[in-house]
């Protein structure tokens, strides 16, 4: 199905920042998607115009009670030039989940992909070309309906804004680095039941606690453990946790406390398709500690839309700190970046059919 959308260039273009020092959500385009939710008409009016401030009633029900979901993806310039995307479809379906837990209008995923499109191909100029640099998308999905009341609105506003970046994790455009995480135990970031798998504020705000407590214990990130037990692994800040344990890659299962990432699914896919034993299963930190301490554990790595892939080096739990493959980046750690970077940005022919989509 094709998708027409309404463009309203700006008048004022702003200047490109230096793409060497871009950092991360520090500049954004000059244009931005806007499209309306009401219950007579649907999903309407779909437009790009100059980027600019929402107006938002000071009662707006997203503002008091949350009710909001979001997305994260990436455009890529290649070396001919091109600009690519990888697997939109990918967070397409999930935001269409991530919908349905919060009681908002899903968005068929042709929608969604043609809108991200359409605004990439707009301000395909602030794409950037540096090595590690991209162009990062968020799509989301708010309420402007002036409400008190706690149920689902019947308005809606999803909107689409791009921002120029450098790598997530500082120095991941050149090299990766072996991280220091910190294992959780006070703090949770969701149960089962709730909303781990959705992507929506709510997630995000109450973690915040947590990677402060793991600033002060001089670590990168938070690993969490489930909620009811405080013994399972879930996830790396807002990534994806992996584990190399003898010859078997090991995940958590989706247990509905953890967000699906596609590059975690990516990282399956691939590692299946190169010969490697992979679980997705129930993994104890009991089982991760005890195996980095006998030397079993032979890497360990996170997954996400901003970092790729991003090594972990040290676990610190309970003020001990166990070394995984003596701090160093670990070969099927760098061979998964290579690749999946590789195929984002063109340096490499994708190893699985479908996954690069040009605008």
């Amino acid at each position: 199905m094709d998708y027409i959308f309404t463009i309203t260039k700006t008048r004022t273009p702003k200047a490109k920042p230096d793409e060497t020092k871009l950092g991360f959500g520090n500049y954004y385009t000059d244009h931005m998607f806007i499209m309306d939710y009401d219950e007579e008409s649907g999903w309407h009016d779909g437009r790009i115009v100059p980027y600019g401030n929402l107006s938002l009633d000071p009662a707006a029900c997203t503002l008091h009670y949350g009710q909001m979901t979001f997305e994260g993806m990436k455009a890529y310039r290649n070396p001919e030039g091109d600009i690519c995307l990888f697997r939109p479809e990918m967070n397409a379906k999930r935001m269409r989940n991530s919908n349905k837990r919060l009681c908002i209008p899903e968005i068929e995923e042709g929608l969604f992909v043609a809108a991200v499109k359409a605004l990439v191909d707009v301000d395909r100029d602030w794409v950037p070309s540096v090595q590690g640099t991209s162009l990062y998308i968020r799509p989301f999905i708010i309420s402007p309906e002036p409400s008190m009341a706690v149920h689902p609105a019947s308005r809606y506003i999803f909107a689409i804004i791009l921002t120029p970046v450098a790598a997530y994790y500082a120095g991941n455009d050149k090299e990766l680095h072996g991280s220091r995480i910190w294992v959780e135990e006070e703090y949770i970031r969701a149960a089962v039941g709730g909303t781990g798998f959705a992507k929506c504020g709510g997630n995000y705000a109450c973690a915040m606690i947590a990677s402060a407590n793991a600033k002060k214990h001089g670590c990168d990130e938070v690993l969490w453990l489930d909620a009811k037990e405080h013994k399972y692994v879930e996830e790396v800040g807002t990534s994806n946790a992996f584990f190399l344990i003898g010859d078997t890659v090991v995940t958590s299962s989706l247990t509905g406390s953890i967000l699906p990432g596609v590059t975690r699914d990516s990282t399956l896919q691939l590692l299946k398709k190169w010969g490697y034993k992979t679980e997705e299963r129930l993994v104890e930190i009991s089982e991760v500690l005890e195996a980095a301490e006998n030397g079993s554990l032979k890497e360990a790595w996170a997954t996400g839309t901003a970092c790729v892939i991003s090594p972990i080096g040290v676990l610190n739990y309970r003020g001990k700190e166990y070394s995984i493959n003596g701090g160093e980046v670990g070969e099927l750690s760098q061979r998964l970046y290579d690749s999946i970077y590789g195929m984002q940005t063109g340096i490499c022919e994708p190893e699985i059919e479908g996954w690069v989509v040009p605008v």
